[in-house]
């Protein structure tokens, strides 16, 4: 989502006219109206600063071209270039901001009313994580704190003012408290933030949650009617190879190509499971490793299918999984056909999406109740069978990429990622009881380094004992 917002300039002129030019419009008008609309209804933030922040910088120079429209009574955001390849985002509760494609407004708005009842605030006064409050005042043992305080002043240094790192937030968790957080000027604790493809960890957990409710089954094939035909070979992926990147279904996840097919699902088609169900097989299913952003659009329309009722689903996050474990602030969005848009559109606080980390770190049990299926997290950091070097488990990473200048990256062999876009991360470490979270807006490749800039901090805690 870098390099091709430079091809918008070069194509304005003959955007009316030119198929491929309108699509690529159609790209950058969507990202802006999706990111300014979740931006100032969803984080709260001023529309000035998600405009100069968010909707600029490297790469994104040329969206200064679209014209961008707020109501912030109606709560709606429209975006164009020069008039032309509107598009519409707005914001429904509970439901984050949906682009219109292919639906009314009214009725996307009527489907929402009511559904969605404000989860009641945690205890401010409860220790964090049943409650929000937070005692900084004391590490515990086994932590050298001078090391500690340098890792975190260098995770928010700007050490080239030319390529940024902009960190916005810094929570880190040990023994299941608190022990480190941080915020740039401008965020806080309260402010729920985009977490890109980590949405992808918690489509897991809401997978295993329909697992363990006998809905769901990881051998299950023929997932889709468009895919049973007998001579459809689509008819033989599993759900276990969607959620491993295993599929073998062709799909573009270049993020520099605004034709690419991860850009035109996430800004421009209204039922992004549809789109991606619709790529043809490129690989045997199980024998190729592909990350891809369809993948997961693909498993939150299955994971539909096994409700009764569009509000039984579009309820079942917030009841079976963000209540459960306090996660107050989450936001899943969905498309405009009702299906979540589970590749990419999570908003939580640092705070919520540390729970989130922390529940995989205690193999799927909250407050002494099993979650997750038994063996879950064991499953879910099972490496798939094709995935490079074994870095990729159930939609979970399980390595960093290596890291230039550094070799394989310095950090515990035990450790496990929700990985997301401009260098979002929440980084889980079992061997030092530790779930470090990490949101910014990192747009220069290299500025922030996940290995580099976090193996301080990790290092900084001894490891637990055995």
């Amino acid at each position: 989502m870098l390099v091709w917002t430079a091809a918008i300039a070069a194509v304005a002129a003959v955007v009316a006219v030119a198929p491929w030019a309108y699509r690529i419009a159609l790209v950058g008008s969507g990202f802006s109206a999706e990111i300014l609309c979740g931006g100032v209804f969803i984080s709260g933030r001023d529309e000035a600063a998600v405009t100069s922040e968010d909707l600029s910088g490297p790469g994104y120079a040329p969206l200064h071209l679209f014209h961008k429209t707020i109501d912030l009574n109606e709560k709606r955001v429209t975006a164009s270039l020069f008039g032309l390849a509107k598009q519409i985002a707005i914001f429904r509760d509970g439901l984050g901001c949906t682009l219109i494609d292919g639906r009314e407004e009214a009725a996307l708005r009527g489907e929402a009313a009511g559904l969605l009842q404000p989860l009641p605030g945690s205890d401010p006064e409860a220790p964090w994580p049943l409650g929000e409050h937070v005692d900084l005042t004391s590490l515990g043992q086994g932590v050298d704190a001078t090391k500690l305080d340098a890792a975190v002043e260098a995770a928010f240094a700007e050490p080239d003012p030319a390529h940024r790192r902009n960190t916005r937030a810094l929570v880190v968790v040990h023994g299941g408290r608190i022990v480190v957080e941080r915020y740039a000027p401008g965020f806080d604790a309260k402010m729920p933030l985009l977490g890109w493809s980590m949405t992808k960890a918690a489509l897991n957990a809401l997978v295993g949650l329909r697992v363990k409710d006998g809905k769901l089954d990881l051998a299950d094939k023929a997932l889709l009617p468009q895919w049973r035909g007998e001579d459809d070979k689509r008819r033989d992926i599993s759900l276990d190879n969607l959620l491993r990147m295993s599929s073998g279904l062709a799909f573009n996840e270049s993020y520099d190509d605004p034709l690419a097919d991860v850009t035109q699902m996430l800004f421009v088609a209204g039922d992004q499971a549809r789109f991606a169900a619709a790529k043809e097989l490129d690989h045997p299913p199980g024998s190729y490793w592909h990350y891809s952003g369809g993948a997961s659009a693909i498993i939150a329309h299955i994971l539909r299918a096994t409700f009764a009722t569009e509000g039984d689903y579009l309820r079942y996050p917030r009841e079976r999984l963000f209540g459960p474990v306090g996660m107050k602030s989450a936001i899943l969005e969905a498309d405009a056909s009702g299906t979540f848009a589970a590749s990419s559109f999570l908003y939580a606080t640092a705070r919520d999406f540390a729970r989130l980390g922390l529940l995989f770190l205690q193999d799927g049990m909250w407050e002494g109740n099993a979650l997750l299926p038994d063996n879950w997290v064991v499953y879910s950091r099972g490496p798939a069978r094709t995935s490079p070097d074994g870095s990729y488990g159930a939609h979970i990473w399980l390595r960093l990429p290596e890291s230039e200048g550094l070799g394989v990256p310095p950090m515990p062999e035990d450790a496990y990622y929700f990985l997301g876009y401009d260098e979002q991360i929440v980084a889980i470490v079992p061997s030092r009881d530790l779930v470090i979270v990490r949101l910014g807006l990192t747009q220069d490749q290299g500025a922030w380094d996940n290995a580099r800039d976090l193996a301080p901090i990790v290092s900084a805690f001894a490891p637990s004992p055995p």
